[in-house]
């Protein structure tokens, strides 16, 4: 494999949090470079970039090795979404551009089309793309700096089961680009707390025990009550 250096970070941390490198796992620069055909120096400042964004420390007599992260850190990233979406979503509503909800409606249209034909497949890169964008509408590169970094770590240390009812779903994220782009911030923030803390129950820590379940780890698990959204 060769890439651009300056992909090699975004590489790197894209392969832990697929599972190429086991938690707790040694990351040895001659074995990157070689990986990814870079030199040794990209390989470097990768490591430091992940380090400081908690996917990699480094360890005496080991060198750098994938973080190990704690249930409670785990929990802690879920708790930091659920406040930092909905704030997303208010600035979005006073700082929004047509292009952003452009591609906002877009995006709620695939979503609600794919999730009434039942095809799944496709919904979570879109609710994906959905929530980044919503995040580049606030104006304020250290938020959507901030979610995309937590998006990222959520993605490593839990699977994400689909939601329940997938219409209902893209329904909410109908409700929050039409708050959005009324450019009511109360509204938006609180439509997509209310989504949030739902779409936090789905996740699952990838490395707790056996039959174990993350419920301890959410913040809450109460159904959104669409009725009471669309007044």
């Amino acid at each position: 494999m060769r890439i651009p250096a300056h992909s090699v970070c975004t590489a790197i941390r894209d392969d832990i949090v697929a599972g190429v490198y086991e938690r707790g796992g040694r990351l040895t620069e001659e074995l990157l470079a070689r990986r990814y055909g870079v030199s040794r120096v990209p390989v470097r400042e990768a490591l430091r970039t992940l380090e400081a964004e908690g996917f990699v420390v480094t360890r005496r007599h080991a060198g750098a090795c994938v973080a190990e992260p704690t249930e409670q850190e785990a929990s802690d990233l879920l708790e930091m979404r659920v406040l930092l979406e909905p704030l997303g979503a208010s600035r979005a509503a006073q700082r929004r551009t047509e292009a952003h909800l452009k591609v906002l409606r877009g995006l709620v249209r695939l979503g609600q089309e794919r999730a009434r034909r039942g095809n799944s497949e496709d919904l979570r890169s879109l609710g994906g793309w959905f929530h980044e964008t919503l995040a580049q509408a606030s104006g304020s590169q250290a938020l959507t700096s901030t979610l995309t970094q937590l998006r990222h770590k959520i993605a490593w240390m839990y699977s994400i089961e689909a939601p329940a009812d997938p219409v209902e779903s893209w329904a909410e994220h109908g409700a929050i680009v039409d708050a959005v782009a009324r450019g009511d911030a109360e509204r938006a923030r609180g439509i997509t707390a209310l989504h949030t803390e739902r779409a936090s129950s789905a996740h699952r820590l990838r490395f707790t025990g056996a039959g174990e379940r993350a419920d301890r780890v959410r913040t809450s698990q109460h159904p959104v009550n669409m009725t009471s959204l669309r007044h």
